[in-house]
Order: C-alpha cells, then sequence, then structure tokens
C-alpha cells in the first residue's frame, strides 16, 4: 500500500479477465464514520471476486479515516480531501476506475446479500446490454430490518423521466466507456445531478439496458432529496431544467404524476 499524503493506492490492483469483468464499486463519504464500516464489509462480503473497491472523502474529521485506514487491505484507492460535493467526489472516482463496469454505492448504502454483485455482472454479461439496474429497499436508519419504501422501476421510458421517476441511482451498474461518452456529473446540480446523468445517458446517449427484478441494494433513509419543502422543490426544478437541457420536455404538473408511484413503494 503506498501513501501519498491523505491519498492510498493498492500495490496489488485488479484488471478484468475473459468472463470475469472488473467491476469498480465507487464509494463516495462525507463524516460517515457510523455507516462506512458496514458499506466496506457488504463489497468485502460479495462473492463475486473481481471488486474494485474506491472510496472519495470529502475530508471528514469524524473518525471516517480510521476505518479507510483499517480497511486498506481491501480497498483499492482511497483519498481524503476537500471537495465541492457529492458529484465532484463521484467523477473524481469514475476518472481514477480501472473497471470495465462502474456503480455508486454511497456510505448510506450495502449491498442486500453476498450475491448481489454476481447477479449483476451476470446480467450484464448473458444481455450484452451497457446497463443495469434492479430494485432498492430503503431502510430505516436506526433499524436496518425496517423497510420504509421498496423503489422497484420495472420500466424505462421518457414518460418515467418526464414525470421524474428514474431507475434507483445505488442500483445502476454501467460501462465506463459510457460514462466517458457522456461526460462527469453535472456539479452545477445541487440534488438532482444523478437525474439529469440518466437523462443523459439513457435519453441522448441511448445506452441499452436490463432490469434485474431483485433487490441488490438497501439504502438508509435521509440524504440531500430528502429535506422537506425546500429540497424537494430544488429537487423538481432541477429534474425539469435537466429534461430541458437533454431534449425531453417536462413541466410541475407532470412530476406530480409521480406521487401515487411514491406512494404505492411505501411498506406499511
Amino acid at each position: 500500500m503506498k501513501t501519498e499524503g491523505s491519498a492510498h493506492l493498492s500495490d496489488n490492483r485488479k484488471r478484468s479477465w475473459p468472463g470475469k469483468p472488473l467491476i469498480t464499486v465507487i464509494t463516495v463519504v462525507f463524516n460517515g464514520v457510523e455507516t462506512l464500516e458496514n458499506t466496506i464489509r457488504s463489497v468485502i462480503d460479495q462473492a463475486y471476486g473481481n471488486v474494485e473497491h474506491i472510496i472519495i472523502d470529502g475530508g471528514s474529521t469524524d473518525g471516517t479515516t480510521d476505518i479507510l485506514r483499517k480497511y486498506d487491505d481491501h480497498i483499492a484507492y482511497w483519498v481524503s480531501e476537500k471537495d465541492t460535493g457529492i458529484y465532484d467526489a463521484m467523477n473524481k472516482g469514475i476518472a481514477l476506475a480501472r473497471g470495465e463496469y462502474v456503480g455508486m454505492l454511497n456510505a448510506d448504502d450495502y449491498f442486500a446479500d453476498p450475491s448481489s454483485l454476481g447477479k449483476i455482472v451476470g446480467r450484464l454479461e448473458e444481455s450484452d446490454a451497457d446497463a443495469v439496474f434492479s430494485c432498492l429497499d430503503i431502510v430505516a436508519p436506526d433499524n436496518p430490518d425496517r423497510v420504509l419504501r421498496k423503489y422497484r422501476i420495472s420500466r424505462f421510458s421518457p414518460f418515467m423521466l418526464r414525470i421524474g421517476v428514474m431507475p434507483p441511482h445505488p442500483t445502476f451498474y454501467c460501462k465506463k466507456s459510457c460514462y466517458e461518452k457522456a461526460g462527469p456529473y453535472r456539479t452545477d446540480y445541487r440534488i438532482a445531478a444523478d437525474f439529469e446523468m440518466m437523462v443523459r445517458l439513457l435519453l441522448r446517449y441511448r445506452a441499452t439496458w436490463s432490469f434485474i427484478d431483485e433487490t441488490t441494494v438497501k439504502m438508509r433513509a435521509g440524504g440531500l432529496s430528502s429535506g422537506g419543502i425546500k429540497s424537494s422543490w430544488i429537487v423538481n426544478r432541477e429534474i425539469i431544467r435537466a429534461c430541458t437541457e437533454n431534449g425531453l420536455y417536462t413541466n410541475m404538473f407532470m412530476l406530480a404524476l409521480k406521487l401515487p408511484i411514491r406512494l404505492w413503494e411505501r411498506v406499511s
């Protein structure tokens, strides 16, 4: 393990093999000491072994770097430094990725079980699609066994994007070459740059996709887009902007059509 300031690079980096592509899992974290270890452990526990885990920390001060040092031998690369936000950090991770496919598993996320990446890789290989996505369980932060919402989008279409519904981002694994063609996450978006990226990849650049009807990732409730009325207003404005900038018309009235879907996803 080489150390340069706050950047740590494994001396034994992996690569793709025939029939066994390298998968890069990117974790973005800032002051995530309470959840990061669970995220890392869920990657380590995957039965599919050809995985490169990259962790981009935004300069945490809460002990997050102690966890990163603890798992040095299991992390391909990690860095702790100031950035301009979550989407800047994701761009750093993608630039560093050596994997054929790339996905995001942030510090509030973890794989649902040890077979998750194997299912993702299997579908990518058998379908020859550019990307796959699957089901996401959103769980209570203080009780991961309590599922609050089951996020399942089995059919993607431009209409779904127009009402503000996209595939669950933490389950989305895509060829790195597609990211290279589409360009980086937009850092001038505050909340919905992941939505804008989905519109860009799936609609504008016509990335092919396949759906896995199983839960591969669990996510603790909270985050940027769950901050109340103000955050909802910002995210909806940014969704309209993302659609408009990529040639897809929508408006606030159309976005209201997603509410029945969100209610249906709730678990009582």
